[in-house]
């Protein structure tokens, strides 16, 4: 299988990684960089000289809409992964030609399939994700506020750059409607984007649904909790553990800590072996980006 990467700053270099990993053996980049270890082109319009089985969207969040709708108007039957966040906002783009995944990632994470399978058939009351990490730790390559993620014409900014909980979450319960929003920057951090978000929501099965994120927090986070008739969860996505009470019982589960870039690699492995069901599908990461047009636009 023949694979083009598009863009090369950290992601694409992660992306390229995990090829390797999973024996992809003919690699090649889109970029401007010089002196990369492979073969390379630099506009859109070449790709047709290569013409690539897989394609890897990991350029800056920005570029993806026009990128995908020049892929999907001069090619057919491409499988394509496109890094999370699918856009930068909504487009209505219709994709016939070629199967689109998005990069979800933490939808191969074992403990988002165990709580997926757990929470079937069950009553919950009470749900939440919360995401911190401190965006000057994320890249050693670049500063911070060079990066994209700090830059809001360059897609970043918490809402998009942490999706992943509110991709999960409508995972596990298909819909719900916004309750509240806080959204904004809120800290000292040098970007022009937001680096902060609490937004609440409900369905007609659960009262209260709760998100919050943050670029700012100097100890990482990434915690679900949910509770419900007769089962509690509290799940840690960085220790791997999980505390679980069910019908009375009391477990402390543990899993496996994950090696390095393995949801890459996983998220790669899939796609090769034609295994899409735990992959996000363009249409659900289209959902996604409907929920984040919905909170950017909400008003009490």
């Amino acid at each position: 299988m023949k694979v083009l990467v598009i863009g090369y700053g950290s992601m694409g270099q992660k992306h390229v990684a995990s090829l390797k990993i999973n024996k992809f053996k003919e690699i090649y980049v889109l970029t401007q960089q010089k002196n990369i270890a492979y073969p390379t082109i630099k506009k859109l319009s070449q790709i047709h000289l290569i013409d690539p089985d897989y394609i890897i969207i990991s350029s800056e969040t920005s570029k993806h809409y026009t990128t995908l709708k020049y892929i999907e108007k001069n090619f057919k039957n491409k499988f394509i992964l496109v890094e999370k966040p699918l856009f930068n906002k909504f487009y209505n783009l219709k994709i016939k030609n070629n199967k689109v995944f998005v990069g979800y990632d933490l939808r191969v994470h074992p403990i988002i399939n165990f709580i997926k399978n757990k929470l079937r058939n069950k009553k919950i009351w009470y749900a939440s994700a919360e995401c911190g990490s401190f965006l000057p730790f994320w890249r050693k390559n670049i500063p911070y506020h060079k990066s994209s993620s700090a830059k809001k014409k360059s897609g970043g900014g918490v809402l998009l750059e942490l999706s992943h909980e509110l991709d999960y979450f409508l995972l596990f319960f298909k819909k719900f409607n916004i309750l509240d929003v806080f959204n904004k920057k809120i800290s000292n951090l040098k970007i022009n984007t937001d680096d902060f978000l609490d937004v609440k929501f409900y369905n007609k099965d659960i009262p209260f649904i709760n998100i919050r994120l943050n670029y700012f927090a100097r100890k990482n986070i990434r915690m679900i909790t949910i509770e419900g008739k007769n089962i509690s969860i509290n799940a840690c996505l960085l220790t791997n553990k999980i505390l679980i009470e069910e019908n009375g019982l009391k477990k402390k589960l543990y899993f496996k800590k994950l090696k390095k870039n393995i949801l890459y690699i996983n998220e790669h492995k899939l796609i090769k072996k034609k295994k899409y069901s735990k992959l996000c599908s363009y249409n659900q990461a289209l959902n996604v980006m409907k929920y984040i047009d919905k909170i950017k636009k909400f008003k009490k």
